[in-house]
This record gives C-alpha cells, sequence and structure tokens, in this order.
C-alpha cells in the first residue's frame, strides 16, 4: 500500500464515527474515558462486548456484528489502514454493532474496564515462532492475564489460527495452568460438528490458506 494510499485512510478513519483513536498517553493515564463505558456511550445498549484482537481488515468483526445485531462487536488493531476497510463497510451498510479502536494489544486491560467484555476473538494472529519473541505471543500467560481482568467472570476466548504450532502452544498453556478449555479442533473444516461462526465466516488470508490446504485450527476457552 502505498504511503498516499496510507494517509488517504488514515484521514477518513477520523471522520468515521465508530472508530476511536486514543493516544498511548491517554490509555495509559486513565484519561480515555470510554474505558469502562462503551455500552453506554458508543453503543447506547445492554447489549454483549465481543472483542476481535488484530482485527487486520475488520472481516471477522463485520461478520460477526451482522450475524449477531444483539452483540456489539469491536474490532483492534495498531494499523489503522486495515481496519479502515471494516470501518468504513460497517458505515456505508449501515451496521450500528460494529466499531474500531486503534491501539496495541498490550494496552487492550488499559482500554476497556473490569469485567467490561463479555469475548475475545484472536483471529490468525502472528505465532512468533521465535523464542524471543514469545513476549508478543498473543496467549501467553501475560496476554491473558490482560484478557481475564477485563473479561465477565464467565467470559470466553476464541482463538482461530493457521498455525499449528500456535494452537499447541496455547493448548498446552491452557492445560497446564488449569484454564477450562470448552472446545478444541485442529482442523475445523475437516471435522462434523465445528462451530458455523468458525467455518461460515472467513477472513481474505484463511482464502489464502485454505486454498494452500492449510489445515484452520480453533480453541474456545475461559481464563481461571
Amino acid at each position: 500500500m502505498g504511503s498516499k494510499n496510507k494517509l488517504k485512510r488514515f484521514r477518513e478513519n477520523e471522520t468515521f464515527s465508530n472508530v476511536y483513536q486514543p493516544t498511548r498517553d491517554e490509555l495509559v493515564t486513565s484519561e480515555f474515558p470510554i474505558k469502562g463505558n462503551w455500552n453506554t456511550d458508543v453503543f447506547k445498549n445492554d447489549h454483549p462486548l465481543v472483542l476481535e484482537l488484530g482485527c487486520g481488515k475488520g472481516e471477522y468483526t463485520i461478520e460477526l456484528a451482522k450475524r449477531y445485531p444483539h452483540k456489539n462487536f469491536i474490532g483492534i488493531d495498531i494499523k489503522g489502514a486495515r481496519f479502515w476497510r471494516g470501518a468504513k463497510t460497517a458505515v456505508e451498510d449501515g451496521i450500528p454493532n460494529a466499531a474500531f479502536l486503534r491501539t496495541q494489544i498490550e494496552l487492550i486491560d488499559h482500554a476497556f474496564g473490569e469485567h467490561e467484555v463479555d469475548e475475545i476473538w484472536i483471529t490468525f494472529p502472528d505465532p512468533q515462532i521465535k523464542y524471543k519473541r514469545t513476549k508478543h505471543r498473543m496467549t501467553n500467560a501475560a496476554f491473558l492475564e490482560r484478557y481475564k481482568s477485563i473479561l465477565k467472570p464467565e467470559g470466553v476466548v476464541h482463538l482461530k489460527t493457521d498455525s499449528e504450532f500456535m494452537h499447541g502452544y496455547t493448548l498446552g498453556l491452557l492445560h497446564g495452568a488449569g484454564h477450562e478449555v470448552l472446545y478444541a479442533n485442529h482442523n475445523v473444516y475437516k471435522q462434523e460438528g465445528s462451530p458455523a461462526e468458525v467455518t461460515e465466516i472467513q477472513t481474505y488470508y484463511e482464502g489464502q490458506y485454505l486454498e494452500k490446504n492449510k489445515a484452520i485450527t480453533y480453541i474456545r476457552f475461559k481464563i481461571k
């Protein structure tokens, strides 16, 4: 993507009522007024709140919002030029229960209040295979603690990935730490009984993975 295109998208994001772009300082100094108030201030209802972390172009956020109109969805990514597509689609198609937040996932607990969130989706994260990159792995123990702080006690996390490594690493960590694995499938398109929201919604890159016959894995779990 050219720099002109990026700048155009950044400018357009600023005009969208469904895009929120707090500064790092606003978040870490607790000066972000929407924290703890997403449903009342943004969605104007008390529906369940669902996050997609590392939402990319926002395809999953948009499709989930269409499928579940009585839930509120927020796609989160640091790359605003990517989720511009999802934000624009939500505006053009009149999808009131989809919003987008530009921030780093490491700051997630600064953007949402304690027990404010009902569900978290992590879709196709970078598995960060190299050992020195483990601190950026989105299902490591430190990230799970952040998620736990914002999730309701019965809140659920979904992990969908094409990485067998990420799938195995996460399952091992969950079992080892005593978290509750509700469902796990190492090839959702080849095994019966896979949840419809997992197989009927696909990202752009997921389609490419499937063309190469890569297995798509899925885990649903609760953090204890």
